[in-house]
């Protein structure tokens, strides 16, 4: 049941071209105004989910980029900096003085 009234301003041309539509379908402005704002709004819908779903797939793909420091311990990233200068001194044998 359609209970809401919504108005707004457009130019004489406009509403012309949609009485004239509205009388080639058969249907009153109002029939004619729904149908129009119901395919407008689903365009817009279906649009937003594509680009979601678009979205979730290329951050899906970038995710598989990322790297990490892996290990058990919870407290690593405390420790991180200490972490990172002892394997750079494994890999390439020298100490950086400090």
């Amino acid at each position: 049941m359609k209970t809401e009234v919504y108005s707004w301003r457009l130019s004489p041309k406009r509403k012309s071209e949609l009485e004239a539509e509205a009388r080639r379908q058969g249907a009153s402005m109002a029939e004619l105004l729904e149908d129009i704002t119901h395919d407008w709004l689903s365009t817009r819908q279906q649009a937003r989910q594509e680009e979601e779903s678009e979205q979730h797939r290329r951050h899906s793909r970038a995710e598989r980029t990322f790297g990490a420091i892996g290990g058990g311990d919870p407290n690593r990233s405390q420790r991180a900096r200490r972490a990172i200068q002892q394997r750079l001194r494994q890999r390439h044998g020298t100490q950086r003085p400090r």
